[in-house]
């Protein structure tokens, strides 16, 4: 299961970059007809449906390399049960926004289908195409914060954010 739940969170990741790379292809394409004089129309929107997919395919990847902010002011004073027990909050919360994300990503994806709602640019994408990469990605988002809590609950979580970052005043001379 391990081995599933990591390359789930590697190819999510993967599929952030080669969103990445669209946004790269959609800029030069754009670029390059400007400068021969023909028309590359719904470009913009493309490059920004690709931005935020990759931004939304990125979530899990980035969550469990522990590249996610936290602000552990609070949690760094703490130790054992205590520690557990705010840690053990500070995910189940997250289980639940998460999967609320999760759910209204797919509903909304489920209603611009039913309703087949376009883009208003001269593109005249159907919206549940880009917004599916969005479901997706948070719905992969849910399922690393439930692997994250399991693994807290397991004492099976590896320490993140437990190293103090001093600053060190240069010497007086």
């Amino acid at each position: 299961m391990r081995k599933l739940l990591n390359g789930l969170y590697t190819t999510s990741g993967w599929l952030a970059g080669l969103a990445m790379v669209g946004v790269l292809a959609m800029v030069l394409l754009t670029i390059v007809s400007r400068m021969f004089g023909f028309s590359a129309p719904g470009t913009d929107a493309y490059a920004g449906y690709a931005m935020a997919g990759a931004g939304f395919l990125a979530l899990a990847s980035t969550l469990k390399k522990g590249e996610h902010i936290r602000v552990t002011l609070v949690l760094g004073m703490l130790k054992g049960s205590a520690r557990k027990s705010l840690e053990m909050a500070a995910l189940s919360i997250a289980v639940f926004l998460s999967g609320f994300l999760a759910f209204y990503s797919a509903r909304l994806v489920w209603e611009s289908y039913q309703f087949k709602d376009i883009s208003t640019g001269i593109d005249a994408t159907p919206m549940w195409i880009p917004q599916i990469v969005m479901a997706v990605g948070t719905f992969i988002f849910f399922i690393a914060f439930i692997d994250e809590w399991v693994l807290e609950l397991m004492n099976k979580r590896r320490a993140q954010d437990t190293e103090t970052v001093s600053i060190k005043e240069p010497p007086h001379e």
